[in-house]
């Protein structure tokens, strides 16, 4: 039901705005990926290094004393956090790092907040033999001080953003200059399902082997399909990931969680674009952007780099204005709660990002009776978030 249009719009959302420099390399792009999306070859590989590198299919966890925890419906996690790098971010780098080699590029540059798409880029690029760039905020570098670590271990040179808030919405700018300046040798390796068409129909097909698992996985575990699906939203990928196989199954809710920083309702202080954004432009796409009277993209906050950010996915913005899925708001105190309750009643240290979909599992979960399933999109391992807390940072 939200598959893009010829010209990339998910319903009102989408499209290609973009200066006239990076018209042709779109177009180039979108040549490239409908010939690799129909090569058998291509799937063949990225198939087999999803199983030897990457380690797919992750783990499908039914989660007894999160669930007893909580009083209520069953939580189920997708474990991402089990994937080569921690997190869903391996399964696009590796897809597109295929199409840049197809593509001869000699270059893949990134963007990247939570520091996982920069990591799983720089993997890629190492494991296929292509010099990586990857752009981080000033801010983002020091509260994932690990994952900057990591970039340069893997070989990739990293550029720390210091303009604007410093964030993810910087690096991506900064990506986005850089590209238009060197697209005829370099391929942008985008993190989300953001940006102009193809981008977020690009990154959405990486991503959806995420729903594709889990769907087959609780048919086969559980007999039946979740009532619910809960993921993280940030740009999106992964919560477009796992929604994506089950958009034609009316009887299970899906449900889009947010970062509510310090307060819906305190401007500045959360990254909630589709539920206190207006319609407007960022990064190549008509989306649902944070922004003030004039057009003018507002400061964000959260406590999970990875959901800083002002807009989201146009497909995002698509289900939200046709009511196929719900979207909600996780403040810092709640994902912090959540973060540490999974940590002590599963063993598992989920990303800050991820937690947020835990924390609003659980409120679910209270609400509704034991033969319910709440299948939940574990994005993330916490090592990145463990660390900053470990060193003393407030939480």
């Amino acid at each position: 039901m939200s598959d893009a249009d010829e010209h990339g719009y998910f319903g009102q959302f989408g499209g290609r705005f973009v200066p006239e420099v990076l018209v042709q390399p779109l177009q180039e792009l979108e040549a490239a990926m409908h010939a690799a999306f129909a090569d058998e070859s291509f799937w063949s590989r990225y198939g087999q290094l999803l199983r030897d590198y990457v380690g797919r299919p992750s783990p499908l966890f039914v989660a007894d004393r999160l669930s007893s925890s909580a009083g209520g419906a069953t939580i189920v996690l997708k474990r991402e956090d089990c994937n080569h790098t921690g997190a869903h971010k391996i399964n696009n780098t590796i897809g597109q790092g295929l199409l840049a080699l197809r593509m001869r590029k000699t270059r893949m540059i990134a963007e990247t907040g939570a520091g996982q798409h920069g990591v799983a880029t720089a993997t890629t690029g190492a494991l296929l033999g292509i010099p990586v760039e990857v752009y981080i905020g000033a801010e983002d570098a020091r509260r994932q001080s690990l994952n900057v670590y990591l970039m340069k271990l893997l070989g990739a040179t990293v550029r720390v953003v210091e303009s604007g808030s410093r964030t993810l919405k910087d690096a991506t700018s900064e990506a986005f200059r850089d590209w238009a300046a060197s697209a005829g040798s370099t391929f942008y390796c985008i993190g989300s399902v953001v940006g102009a068409h193809p981008y977020p129909s690009l990154v959405k097909r990486f991503a959806r082997v995420i729903g594709d698992e889990a769907r087959a996985q609780c048919q086969e575990r559980l007999g039946r399909l979740p009532d619910h699906v809960v993921a993280c939203v940030g740009g999106g990928s992964n919560a477009i990931g796992i929604f994506a196989a089950f958009l034609g199954d009316s009887q299970t809710k899906l449900w889009g969680v947010e970062a509510a920083g310090r307060g819906l309702d305190s401007p500045a202080e959360n990254a909630a674009s589709l539920l206190r954004g207006t319609i407007g432009v960022l990064h190549g796409a008509r989306t649902m952007v944070l922004q003030d009277g004039g057009g003018q993209v507002s400061a964000t906050r959260s406590i999970a780099a990875g959901l800083d950010y002002p807009a989201v996915g146009p497909e995002h913005a698509h289900l939200q204005a046709s009511g196929r899925v719900t979207y909600v708001g996780v403040d810092d105190r709640q994902a912090l709660d959540a973060f540490s309750e999974l940590a002590r009643q599963e063993g598992i240290v989920p990303a800050l990002e991820s937690a947020h979909a835990i924390a609003h599992a659980c409120d679910l979960a209270r609400a509704r009776p034991r033969d319910e399933v709440i299948l939940v999109s574990c994005s993330g391992r916490g090592d990145k978030d463990a660390a900053r807390f470990a060193l003393g940072e407030p939480h």
